[in-house]
């Protein structure tokens, strides 16, 4: 029986490509001169460290231009509010989003059964399997998907015959 999975992950090997093309861009660019703003990422979150608002906002536009660059989806970023640290310095997380949680997972499965396709999702942990007699079903449940607005980027993966 024809299936697919559907998944969110992210290349972090070009994720730190992108924050290394931002750091050499940083320490080369005018408006950066004798700026402590920094850029690192540990695990699924990067940090974003800047000397005022404006900084941040421009290493902002930084990460989503050398993301995309990079060929990752800049939907994966999840931007949590600034807060304030040493000094004048702002300091903002950024969380990577990679997996469907519980909550999308359900809501997609509920659009594909109420689309009324001839497949059947399940959930597998953080992963959506679509399963169908048809491929033409398939690909029917894909498009479906592609319309709704999420903001995370999804992949569609393992195509099986």
């Amino acid at each position: 029986m024809p299936s697919f999975d559907i998944v969110s992950r992210l290349d972090l090997a070009e994720v730190d490509n992108a924050l290394a093309g931002i750091a050499r861009e940083i320490a080369t660019r005018y408006d950066f001169k004798d700026s402590k703003s920094a850029v690192t990422r540990e695990e699924g979150a990067i940090t974003v460290l800047a000397d005022d608002e404006l900084k941040l906002k421009q290493i902002h536009e930084l990460l989503k231009v050398h993301l995309t660059r990079r060929k990752v989806d800049a939907g994966a970023l999840d931007f949590k509010p600034p807060e304030k640290a040493s000094g004048s310095m702002m300091r903002q997380t950024v969380a990577l989003r990679q997996g469907i949680d519980r909550e999308l997972a359900k809501r997609l499965v509920r659009e594909i059964k109420d689309s009324r396709l001839k497949v059947q999702a399940s959930i597998q942990g953080e992963e959506l399997r679509v399963t169908g007699k048809k491929r033409d079903d398939l690909q029917a449940a894909i498009a479906l998907i592609r319309t709704l607005k999420i903001e995370q980027p999804l992949q569609y993966v393992n195509f099986r015959e």
